[in-house]
């Protein structure tokens, strides 16, 4: 018996165990080439990890220690402060002293800016050899300096193919099976994360030790499972992209994308005004009907109003009738485009006809002169009078 998680008890030790990210560890793959070379050149760069729970991020950063045979040092930015990894950190320059040791950082997206700038000149000096791991876009949570300094790879969410690999070899070490129907509902639920798949088994195969039982069932899986968490970090990438993907699949009149997206948004929590905001922008910008803009108010009224569970409804309804609308951009591209004049130009003068003479020297000097209600000519500045900024799509 032992009390080591199963993620743990099956981490793989090496390169040829590693499961997944083959663009990274496979023959032609960055990682690979980087462990060959070293041997050659004794060089091996700083890296930030980027990618999905479970992808394999801390799994990699500690076979790359092993393979270089450095002293390795492990800290979560969450619970972590820069003196506690500077205790670690030798002053004395790499080659008075000999290898640097590797440093990962768990979730470097925590550090703030301060904290960050501390790692930089230890980065920057070669006093270690700097392993960041990351869920969110690094180029929005990690500073330009240290950045620059490392070498950002990215990891796929495993696929079905990987996490069936990682399954058998749990079910071999647990000793169990697990039927058809168990199996594809465990591999769904996973959602891609390794460590989510591997506890489930565990938890499910301690709940049947007392039945005997040795072929887990969809049952077994469900009551270990319990409720699959659907959240982001409303700081991240993912909170981007499932907004981005709930406008453009508005804007494309694919109303199932959008009631998905949608629904994605408010099973992970999202605030309901922040949505009920983004349609009412999106209805000035890609709705050829004055009456989208109308909708799109109401419902965030109502989202103010009511609030969650129903509110959600509101949402809906919202979203459907903003994906069957008819799009037109030319209110929105016509005014960018005269934006863009008055950035590039700057204060043009008005022409004097259109000026209103409120003073003698005003009426005098031409303030008003040649103004006539209703006319066709164009009041532009001078430098624009041919410009057509709107026009109907």
């Amino acid at each position: 018996m032992t009390n080591i998680p199963l993620p743990e008890l099956l981490r793989p030790k090496n390169l040829k165990n590693f499961v997944g990210q083959e663009n990274l560890v496979g023959p032609n793959g960055i990682i690979k080439k980087l462990l060959i070379n070293w041997s050659i050149n004794n060089y091996f760069p700083s890296l930030i990890f980027w990618g999905p729970p479970g992808s394999g991020k801390t799994t990699l950063a500690r076979i790359i220690a092993a393979t270089l045979k450095r002293e390795f040092f492990e800290f979560s930015a969450v619970n972590t402060k820069i003196t506690d990894i500077q205790k670690v950190i030798s002053p004395t320059p790499p080659r008075l002293r000999g290898a640097s040791p590797i440093i990962l950082v768990d979730e470097i997206h925590r550090f703030n800016k301060a904290q960050q700038d501390k790692l930089l000149p230890y980065v920057e000096k070669g006093n270690i050899i700097l392993i960041g791991a990351t869920t969110e876009n690094p180029s929005f949570e990690i500073i330009s300096p240290l950045l620059s300094r490392c070498r950002v790879l990215i990891l796929e969410q495993l696929g079905i193919k990987e996490l069936k690999k990682i399954e058998n070899r749990a079910l071999k070490h647990l000793k169990i099976k697990i039927d058809k129907k168990a199996q594809s509902f465990l591999l769904e639920a996973s959602n891609g994360d390794a460590r989510v798949l591997l506890n489930v088994l565990e938890i499910a195969h301690s709940l049947t030790n007392r039945s005997r039982s040795k072929i887990l069932k969809v049952k077994n899986i469900e009551q270990a499972l319990q409720r699959r968490q659907l959240t982001f970090d409303k700081r991240g990438e993912d909170y981007y992209n499932v907004i981005s993907a709930f406008i453009k699949s508005m804007r494309a009149s694919d109303v199932d994308s959008a009631l998905y997206y949608l629904a994605r948004m408010v099973a992970a929590g999202q605030d309901p005004l922040y949505i009920a905001r983004r349609m009412v922008v999106f209805a000035s910008e890609d709705v050829a009907s004055p009456t989208a803009l109308v909708v799109a108010n109401e419902v965030f009224r109502a989202c103010e109003t009511i609030g969650y569970p129903e509110c959600q409804e509101n949402l809906a309804a919202g979203a459907v009738y903003l994906s069957l609308a008819k799009k037109d951009r030319s209110a929105y591209e016509a005014y960018m485009s005269a934006l863009n004049d008055v950035n590039t130009y700057g204060n043009l003068p008005v022409p004097l006809k259109i000026r209103n003479p409120v003073t003698k020297l005003m009426d005098e000097v031409g303030y008003g002169k040649g103004y006539e209600k209703y006319d066709k000519k164009s009041y532009l500045p001078e430098k624009l009078k041919s410009k057509k900024y709107y026009i109907k799509e």
